[in-house]
């Protein structure tokens, strides 16, 4: 475990669009001066956790700014066919007029809704890609065209990460978008069992989650081994490029 130098101040690492505080703990266990944010309460109930949208605090001097799970629905691409066939049932983000409304909505009225949605995802995700802090990750799935003409200085996913690369017996390919931050590297690489076994359903249960109120959490949340690597890796990263900034 790697530390954070006593010779220099701890790194200020904020943790965005994050409840659960399982990346932000990692951070704060090396010794970081980590804070996270989201909409909604932390689980924890830290006081490490501010209730705001993100966007209002990217210009308070951050050195490491990792967005792990903002909303993503409309700019991924298994959700791109909504925009040309908007679905039967409004989407979680509409309002609640919105809501009220859209069984007697007419398809072209529920697809401007629907490009509106796509509109409001992409200048998030673009905000935080943007911010002026030198070190970047955002968590996000791969985008369709329409997600990517969107975004200002849009780039390529650098890395598409597993759980089971860093001992958790989970699948959830998870893609990250690196600006200042070098790749993963794999710390503890499991086998995958079969397809078609039980063990194989069980690393599956991100994907086999029933629908229901709390479905977002279990595909949102980060897994410990992966959150452990980015403290450790990027954590030291970053803490090497501020030390030789400073000598």
């Amino acid at each position: 475990m790697v530390m954070a130098s006593p010779s220099s101040p701890p790194m200020r690492i904020l943790i965005g669009c994050e409840t659960s505080g399982v990346v932000r703990r990692a951070f704060a266990a090396l010794g970081h001066d980590v804070w996270s944010c989201d909409l909604l309460p932390a689980e924890d109930g830290s006081n490490r956790h501010m209730v705001c949208d993100i966007r209002e605090i990217l210009n308070d001097g951050w050195d490491l700014l990792a967005v792990m799970h903002p909303p993503c629905t409309r700019l991924c691409n298994s959700g791109v066919r909504w925009l040309s066939g908007p679905p039967t049932n409004p989407p979680g983000e509409t309002t609640a007029q919105e809501k009220q409304a859209w069984p007697s909505l007419s398809t072209e009225a529920r697809r401007i809704i629907m490009w509106r949605l796509l509109d409001e995802g992409a200048a998030l995700f673009s905000a935080c890609w943007n911010a002026p802090v030198e070190r970047i990750a955002v968590e996000n799935p791969v985008m369709h065209r329409h997600a990517k003409a969107r975004i200002a200085g849009y780039a390529p996913p650098a890395q598409t990460v597993q759980p089971w690369w860093f001992g958790d017996q989970a699948f959830k390919a998870t893609s990250l978008y690196l600006r200042g931050l070098p790749k993963l590297t794999p710390t503890d690489r499991l086998t995958p069992p079969k397809p078609g076994t039980d063990e194989h359903r069980r690393w599956s249960i991100v994907h086999r989650a029933p629908s229901g109120a709390d479905r977002w959490r279990l595909r949102s949340r980060t897994y410990p081994g992966i959150a452990a690597a980015m403290a450790t890796q990027w954590g030291g990263y970053a803490e090497d490029a501020l030390q030789e900034l400073s000598a």
